[in-house]
Parts: structure tokens; C-alpha cells; sequence
């Protein structure tokens, strides 16, 4: 009032003196300020209006999507950045009935490249989810990374300059970060490549890798008494033909007849020593490996199975790059594309598939080929309860029949000894089955999604389970709940493998990498960046000391788990690769791929190249193919080596190959 009453004064006295000018310059300085707070009281009503990230994101859409035709690919990849975190932040400032109607109007636009992530925002309703879910809280904190040609950018910052969306200028300038290239336009087929987090750097990859890793093998392990068995024998054996060669001699007086037995011995002798010499190349990776100690309680494995390994050990086949395995491979037949997974037991004695209708079917290889008892039904619909699991014994069906997930079974897996079977499901739980009782045994129940994969630990007990959820756990066959819970992976995690001496796991997601896990902390050790597709399989060599991993492209790479990075990166195959697997004393790597082939890699002379140039810290070396292996038109689902080194391979025929 005070203010009023002196400003009435002022323009009085201007008056009385005739100050016309003055009286003006004031009258339009009080307009000035009067506009201005008007504006400050609008900018803040807008600021918290929560229709501004409708309007800029909209203004934005309908910009791109009238662009140029050459360049709108490029510009549209600018969409899903910007309708993320508006969404984000529309629940950030509690408008959530706005968030949800934002989210349901422009989710269309990126259902088909990203529907995974979309299912999993779908679900946040409050600012607190934000906190609580990993996939949330990593695109909050992490920037996206595209790439666009120099003109599109130059384009998009025309269009921010002139229309002055705020909002979107924000989220660009903070959440997106753009690798602006010279020249024309990226092609389409390009688009999964050019949008990704910057939360997968090189830098985060370099600071997990300098964790310290145990790879060698366990002390007092199966395969180190084995050798010790196998030396023994071979000791015995040879004192034994030396003892048969004196008596020889010594009988050698007695006629040109002994003659020959005494060349027969030193032959026999001969033989001998080339045999030893071979066990030894054999066991040599295994002798010079490193020895570790267990982190987990390891099962006490029964003497009759040890003596079955050493039976197996006693006559294994030694494989190099002149030496290429025998391949068996099993071929399903009429499964009308609904086979999703197959494996293949230690000794190639069963093999089992999943199949799209929650079945799981285990066929004995010797009873493969017997006639039936009786005639085979028309079908397997319309079972009773009573007849859940049915027995191949009974005469109705070759092979055993498991029933009991509610959704289509995504991986099966033996253990070592072939007596138990696990498989995993879309209904996200794990059921281990018994192939001596053909009886459901226990059902684990902890992903909240489907389970992509499950593998048993080289020791048996213990198994890993990889899930849509973006979490690898680790389980016991004894207990219902997870010993582990693995998170760090931006997505799926597809596959997973255990290392050889028990203390390890790795993972391969949709996020194109790789991560080993220690499975007493729970940690990540290792993150491996370099594929440019999801992982879809991954093999431990026999030392430890490798992984091989696999993607959707065909690409295969060989990682040092010591240093964390690619040895031998190479371009394997022309679509998915889906099993990998080394042979026994590691010279050789399989590879079966979605394109109907079998192909083997020479792993030996890539090591040991390795080895010698282990002071080149960039030093690579391709893996050179060995030979390749058509089916007619089969596409490989799973590779086992055999403890004898017979390889084994399962896919379904595909008559739309």
C-alpha cells in the first residue's frame, strides 16, 4: 500500500513540473515488470504442468516422422531416449495417471525394437519403482549413445533451436550422448547397433577386469586322480612287458622260434611307450593347469562312477587338427516346430527335448530301433493325471514322457552321471527329474520370468539358471531357494556355463556381453565386451583358462578369463550360434549353428600361439576351421564330447530349411 501511494506521489509531482518524458520512461517500466511477473507466474505453472512432456515429445515425433526419407531412420532413433525419460520423469514428479496415458499412446512406436524393456516399464507405478527396478535406475544413470550422420545432427539441432521445446532440449542435452559421423547416412539394417547404454563402456569392462581370478583346476579333482590312475596303469603295464621281455631272453637259447617272440616283445615294449606317451599328451593341459580349492561343499562322487570315468579316460581317442572326432548325430523327426531345446547325456546314451507343449521326452539310444510291444496311439493328447510320466518300457513310445511345467520348456539338462534331469520353463520355475525313477523330484520356484537356460556343475548337486528376469542364480539340488542371485546384466540373460573347477560362472545376455560371476560372493568379475548381438552359448575348455562364447549373428570369440579379453575372434558361422563345446583334452572346439552346420576349430595351435606372445598384451590369432560339417537341412541345437571324445549333435529336422 506503502508502495502505491508513493508511486501515486511521484507521477503527480512529474506532472506538477511538467517531466512528461520522465513521467512516460516510468510508466513504461512499471508495465515492464508487471509482464514480467506475470510470465515468471506462467513459466512456473508450466514447469509443473505435466502435459509439456506430452507436447514436446508429440511435436518431436510428428518432426521426425516428416522428415526426409534419407534421413528419417537416423532421426527417429532420437525417439525412444526422449519417450523413456519422459516417462520416467512424468512418474519422477508423481503424475502417474499421466505417465501411464503417455506411456500407452507412443509405446507403438517402439514395440518392435524394444518390447522386452517396455514390458518391464510397464510395471513401474510410483517414484519409489524407479529406486527398486535395475532397469530403470540403469537408464536413469547411464546415457544413451547414438549415432547419427553430421547432416541429421545438424538438422536436430535446427529443430530444437527454432521450436524451444525445453523439455526435450533437456533430456537430450543430459541423457543422450551422439557419435556424429562424416558422410552418408547408416543403413537401417543398422538400427540394433547405433541406440545403446554408455553404462557398458569399455572403462566400467576395465575396472571389473581387474579383479583376480582362480582358473585352474580343483585340487584333488576327478580328472587329477584319474590321471594318477592312468599313469599307474601305464607303469604296471610296461615293468609288467619288461618282466615278459627278460623271460624271453632268457628262453631265447632255445630255438629261432623264441627268436621271434623276443621281436615281438621289444615291438610289444614299443607300443607300450608310444601309448604312454600319449596318455600324456592327453593329460598334459590337465597336468600343467594351476590347482585351486572348492568355494562350494562338493558332492562325494561314488567309486563305481569313478571307475566308469576311468574306464572312459583309459579309452579316449586323442584329437588334434589330423585327428578329427567321430560325430553322432540325432536327428527329431516329425516334431512340427515345436522342439525348443535338446541335450545330450555325458555318454550319449540319452538324449532329451523340450517341446513348445510343456513336454519334456527323454529316448534311451539302446532301445532306438526295437519294435514296439504294442501299436503306438495316434497321439500324446488326452492324457490322464495317472499318466504324467510314461515309461518307454510299456511298450506305447520310444522315449519317456515328463509332464508337469505349465509353459513351453526352454532348456534340459544331465548331470555328470546322467541319473537326474533338469529342465526349465516359460512358467519360470525349474524341475528336477529322476531318469532311474522317471519321477518329478522337486520343482524350484525364484525367477519371476521365464527361465532361458539351466546347466548342471561339472560336479553335479549344484546348477545355474539364467532368466528373462536379468538374473543368473545358483541353486542346490537339496534346497527350494537360490544359494545366489547373479544381477548386473542390462538384459536377458540367455545362457549361462559353469568353469571347471566349480568356483565360476559366466553369463551371456541380450545386452551383447559376456560376465563372469564368482559364485561365493556373487560378484561380477568380468565383464567381456565385443559381440555385436545377443549371446546365445558358451563352452569352458578343459584347463579353465578359455571361454568360448556365440551370438544371434554367428559370431564366435575365445577369451583369456586371465586378462578378460578376445584372443580369437572370428566370424564362425551365417545365423545363430546355439551350442558350443571343446573335446576333452581341449585341441578342438565345435561349434553347431542355426545354418545346419557342425564346424571344427583348431583351438591347440591358436593357445599355443597364445602362450608364446603373452607379453603382446594386443596380440590376437583367429581360430583356423578344421572342417565343417553339413546337415541337409537340420539345424544343430545341442553338442556334447563325450569323456572318450566322441562328439554327439541333436537338432530337429526343418523341412522350411
Amino acid at each position: 500500500m506503502e508502495d502505491e501511494e508513493m508511486e501515486k506521489k511521484v507521477q503527480q509531482y512529474l506532472q506538477r513540473k511538467g517531466f512528461r518524458l520522465t513521467e512516460l520512461a516510468l510508466q513504461e517500466e512499471r508495465n515492464r515488470l508487471s509482464t514480467s511477473a506475470v510470465s515468471d507466474i506462467a513459466l512456473a505453472r508450466s514447469e509443473n504442468d505435466p502435459a509439456r512432456y506430452y507436447d514436446g515429445y508429440s511435436k518431436l515425433r510428428t518432426w521426425a516422422y516428416s522428415s526426409l526419407d534419407q534421413y528419417k531412420h537416423e532421426l527417429l532413433r532420437v525417439l525412444y531416449p526422449v519417450f523413456i525419460h519422459c516417462f520416467m520423469d512424468l512418474v519422477a514428479e508423481g503424475h502417474t495417471h499421466e505417465a501411464r496415458s503417455f506411456f500407452h499412446a507412443f509405446r507403438e512406436d517402439h514395440e518392435l525394437m524394444h518390447s522386452r524393456d517396455l514390458q518391464k516399464l510397464e510395471g513401474i507405478l510410483s517414484p519409489s519403482h524407479l529406486e527398486e527396478m535395475e532397469l530403470a535406475r540403469s537408464l536413469r544413470q547411464n546415457k544413451f549413445r547414438i549415432k547419427l550422420c553430421k547432416y541429421s545432427y545438424d538438422l536436430l539441432l535446427q529443430y530444437l533451436q527454432k521450436t524451444q521445446a525445453l523439455v526435450v532440449f533437456g533430456i537430450i542435452n543430459e541423457c543422450i550422448t551422439f557419435d556424429v559421423s562424416h558422410g552418408q547416412p547408416s543403413l537401417i539394417s543398422d538400427d540394433t547397433d547405433v541406440v545403446a547404454l554408455v553404462g557398458t563402456s569399455k572403462d566400467l569392462a576395465k575396472q571389473i577386469n581387474q579383479k583376480e581370478v582362480h582358473w585352474g583346476l580343483l585340487e584333488d579333482s576327478v580328472e587329477e586322480r584319474m590321471e594318477k590312475a592312468l599313469l599307474e596303469s601305464d607303469k604296471t603295464e610296461a615293468e609288467s612287458k619288461d618282466a615278459d621281455a627278460e623271460d624271453n631272453k632268457k628262453k631265447s637259447s632255445e630255438g629261432g622260434k623264441q627268436g621271434g617272440s623276443v621281436k615281438k616283445a621289444k615291438k610289444d615294449k614299443l607300443v607300450g611307450g608310444a601309448t604312454g606317451k600319449t596318455n600324456k599328451s592327453e593329460t598334459s593341459i590337465v597336468s600343467v593347469a594351476s590347482r585351486v580349492k572348492p568355494e562350494l561343499t562338493l558332492p562325494v562322487i561314488p567309486v563305481e562312477v569313478e571307475q566308469s570315468i576311468l574306464e572312459d579316460w583309459r579309452n579316449r581317442a586323442q584329437l588334434n587338427s589330423l585327428a578329427l572326432p567321430s560325430v553322432s548325430f540325432y536327428t527329431f523327426l516329425n516334431t512340427h516346430n515345436g522342439l525348443n531345446c535338446s541335450s545330450i547325456s555325458h555318454d550319449g546314451s540319452l538324449v532329451v527335448g523340450g517341446f513348445s507343449d510343456s513336454s519334456v521326452k527323454v529316448w534311451d539310444m539302446s532301445k532306438i530301433g526295437q519294435p514296439p510291444k504294442t501299436s503306438s496311439p495316434q497321439g500324446d493328447n488326452g492324457l490322464s493325471q495317472g499318466e504324467r510320466i510314461s515309461a518307454s518300457d510299456d511298450g506305447k513310445r520310444p522315449y519317456t514322457l515328463f509332464q508337469g511345467h505349465s509353459g513351453p520348456v526352454y532348456s534340459a539338462a544331465f548331470s555328470p552321471f546322467g541319473d537326474f534331469l533338469l529342465s526349465s520353463s516359460s512358467d519360470s520355475t525349474i524341475r528336477l527329474w529322476s531318469t532311474k525313477l522317471n519321477a518329478n523330484l522337486v520343482c524350484y520356484k525364484g525367477h519371476n520370468y521365464p527361465v532361458w537356460d539351466v546347466q548342471f556343475s561339472p560336479v553335479g548337486h549344484y546348477f545355474a539358471s539364467a532368466s528373462h528376469d536379468r538374473t543368473a542364480r545358483i541353486w542346490s539340488m537339496d534346497k527350494i531357494q537360490p544359494l545366489r542371485i547373479m544381477a548386473g546384466h542390462l538384459s536377458d540373460v540367455d545362457c549361462v556355463q559353469w568353469h571347471v573347477n566349480c568356483n565360476y560362472i559366466a553369463t551371456g545376455s541380450s545386452d551383447k556381453t559376456v560376465r563372469l560371476w564368482d559364485v561365493q560372493t556373487g560378484e561380477c568379475i568380468r565383464m567381456f565386451i565385443g559381440h555385436r548381438s545377443m549371446v546365445l552359448s558358451l563352452a569352458m575348455s578343459p584347463d579353465g583358462r578359455y571361454m568360448a562364447s556365440g551370438d544371434e549373428d554367428g559370431t564366435i570369440m575365445m577369451w583369456d578369463l586371465s586378462s578378460g579379453r578376445c584372443v580369437s575372434p572370428l566370424v564362425g558361422h551365417n545365423s545363430c550360434v546355439w551350442s558350443l563345446a571343446y573335446s576333452c583334452e581341449g585341441a578342438l572346439l565345435a561349434s553347431g549353428s542355426a545354418d545346419c552346420t557342425v564346424k571344427l576349430w583348431d583351438v591347440a595351435s591358436s593357445t599355443k600361439a597364445l602362450k608364446m606372445d603373452d607379453t603382446k598384451v594386443g596380440s590376437t590369432n583367429r581360430l583356423r576351421m578344421l572342417k565343417a560339417l553339413p546337415t541337409k537341412s537340420t539345424p544343430v541345437y545341442a553338442l556334447r564330447f563325450s569323456r572318450r571324445n566322441l562328439l554327439f549333435a541333436a537338432g530337429a529336422l526343418s523341412l522350411g530349411s
